[in-house]
């Protein structure tokens, strides 16, 4: 630890740092209540840096899985943190993402913030963050041209990715309030659904760039149709995750809202379209984006209106799924 860092400039720097890796948390994150925002923004930064091993093409599987093995011993305070940096970094020399490098520099202001908050919330970040490591590793050998094995090996890959997400969140939430503990007690699925169709719309997007360097994470001998359809009944449960949050958490529900609104939008667009072959023919406009960052101000408190965007905004959705019946 470094004396000279305090509570407030490394708070200062996490808000920064995550403007810089990704658009659309530094927009959904601070909807949330001042309470939960910092620990949101941190577990997001812990997974970034989990994904930055990842993304980085020119490691072999090998490399990133003994990366990944040093980041969740720092994170889990088994080694100190600078065997972790020093070696990412060593890897990382041709990685061409400054930002992302600049989070992995300043792993050590991340864990710091970390462990100022409540036992329980670290318990449960630090469950998010060992189930997405070791399954990462555990997927770093399985990247091939062809695809996932099947379904099953694809589901789990949302899950160790993005549906580990959803029951954090749901942890975090739950410990903020006690009224969502008991309305999701019995419906603790929903919340895996949720990660995993945010992850499923990002993967039918990426799958070009994906496919450019010679790797897909859709299941073989799955079509584009079956997929959209999966991602489609994962959005309908993710759907009825949001409504069980309480009325008056406005800030939770707009955060779920937007990033599940986004998603939606995004494979509409794919569903209504023909092959592409880039994803910016699929990228929401920023004007769009804005749009509904404003319409969530007024949907969120009301359920009838959040279906009834929801039911507006996947009709093409809708229409493949019942095709495929």
């Amino acid at each position: 630890m470094h004396p000279k860092e305090n509570p407030d400039s490394d708070l200062a720097y996490q808000k920064a740092i995550l403007g810089s890796v990704s658009r659309t948390f530094a927009l959904t994150i601070p909807l949330l209540p001042p309470a939960i925002e910092a620990v949101v923004g941190n577990t997001y930064l812990l997974c970034r840096i989990v994904d930055t091993i990842e993304d980085a093409t020119d490691l072999v599987p090998a490399e990133k899985q003994r990366l990944s093995k040093l980041f969740l011993e720092a994170t889990l305070g088994t080694i100190p943190v600078a065997s972790f940096v020093g070696p990412c970094l060593d890897a990382l020399k041709g990685y061409s993402n400054v930002d992302e490098l600049d989070l992995i520099r300043h792993t050590p202001t991340v864990l710091r913030i970390l462990h100022t908050f409540p036992d329980k919330d670290q318990a449960a970040i630090n469950r998010c963050v060992s189930i997405m490591s070791d399954g990462m590793s555990h997927f770093h050998n399985r990247q091939t041209q062809a695809g996932l094995k099947d379904l099953a090996e694809f589901e789990e890959y949302c899950y160790v990715v993005a549906g580990v997400v959803g029951e954090l969140l749901t942890d975090i939430f739950s410990h903020y309030s006690p009224e969502f503990a008991k309305r999701i007690q019995g419906h603790e699925q929903l919340a895996i659904a949720f990660g995993q169709a945010l992850q499923m719309t990002n993967i039918l997007k990426d799958s070009p760039a994906d496919h450019a360097r010679g790797v897909s994470w859709k299941p073989a001998q799955m079509s584009q149709l079956e997929l959209l359809k999966l991602a489609y009944e994962k959005l309908q449960n993710s759907m009825s995750y949001i409504i069980l949050l309480p009325e008056n958490e406005i800030g939770m529900r707009r955060f779920c809202f937007l990033a599940f609104g986004l998603a939606v939008m995004t494979l509409e667009k794919i569903a209504r379209g023909k092959e592409f072959s880039n994803q910016s023919e699929v990228k929401l406009s920023r004007n769009s984006v804005w749009i509904f960052y404003a319409f969530t101000k007024i949907a969120a408190g009301n359920a009838l209106l959040m279906k009834s965007f929801f039911y507006a905004a996947s009709q093409q959705l809708r229409k493949l799924s019942a095709k495929s019946c």
